[in-house]
């Protein structure tokens, strides 16, 4: 029997599984995770944490997107 709960992204709220890492949540999600910062419960994640966190119900994550310029 899968569980799901709910997150916050960006102040939305989101349903998954449980069992979803975040790295999991945000391709689902269509991020690149090569050209985002991610802040879980207003602390910052490196990439690589983001295969190895998994979520409870009402956390909270902002997904800033990294863009180029010039």
């Amino acid at each position: 029997m899968e569980s799901y709960l709910t997150i916050f992204i960006n102040d939305e709220p989101f349903n998954c599984e449980s069992s979803m890492s975040l790295k999991n949540i945000l391709l689902y999600l269509n991020f690149d995770i090569n050209f985002i910062l991610v802040e879980y419960n207003k602390e910052i994640l490196n990439k690589f944490e983001l295969e190895y966190t998994f979520l409870k119900n009402n956390d909270c994550l902002e997904v800033i997107t990294i863009v180029g310029g010039g």
